[in-house]
């Protein structure tokens, strides 16, 4: 005998959808099997339920990505920004813990380029970031652009290393710059091991002072903010 049907009555009712719920998935997702993975179609699976239902809390996919990114900003370290010391130095402490999280999630680091977060963990980031720039007198026209600068200028370094660097694709890079002739490509040659010198906090660290520097010294041409 076959059995007899179940009533839809007598099954465990599902977890109510929402919003906080959806990205929790989509981040045990993206920890899981990559943030390519983080789809409406593959959390609507994971989550017993339709795509068209994920689309009432999230347009599209890039959104929901900007959500899985704002709720791994929360372990961004922003003790730096209420702390005693340099300006600088604590604006490279809180750029570098932002890059330390990209880089614990290489598919996050890459795909965070194109993200554009818009919670309450990345306006924290933000505000923190320009209480730092005001305390080290960046005038706020510049500081509205060059926050954004050095964002741009993190999400790039670990999108760039997301995952470790190939020793091939970097061997093969390393070779080509270092067989060229000095007759063809006189700087190159005349830098040569010095192009792949410093470990890679030291050139982040040094990257966010050359943007500083240039923040506090470019005044905002075309008229200041709207």
């Amino acid at each position: 005998m076959s059995e007899e049907p179940r009533s839809r009555r007598e099954r465990p009712a599902k977890a109510a959808l929402s919003r906080r719920g959806i990205v929790a998935a989509a981040v045990e997702v993206m920890r899981a099997e990559g943030m390519d993975r983080v789809t409406m179609r593959r959390l609507a699976k994971e989550l017993d339920t339709g795509p068209a239902s994920l689309y009432v809390y999230f347009r599209n996919t890039a959104l929901l990505h900007g959500a899985v990114l704002d709720d791994l900003l929360a372990t961004v370290d922003l003790s730096a920004v209420p702390a005693a010391g340099g300006w600088r130095e604590r604006i490279a402490s809180v750029l570098t813990s932002y890059t330390r999280v990209l880089f614990e999630y290489p598919s996050l680091a890459q795909s965070a380029v194109s993200a554009r977060p818009a919670g309450e963990n990345y306006l924290r980031l933000v505000e923190g970031l320009l209480v730092l720039l005001d305390e080290g007198g960046v005038p706020p026209a510049q500081a509205a652009w060059g926050v954004d600068l050095l964002l741009q200028l993190a999400t790039a370094t670990a999108a760039e290393h997301a995952g470790g660097d190939d020793p091939e694709a970097w061997g093969v890079a390393r070779a080509a710059l270092l067989a060229v002739r000095p007759e063809t490509h006189p700087r190159i040659a005349a830098l040569g091991e010095d192009l792949f010198s410093g470990p890679g906090e030291r050139r982040l660290a040094w990257g966010i002072d050359v943007l500083l520097n240039g923040v506090l010294g470019t005044p905002r041409t075309g008229g200041e903010s709207a």
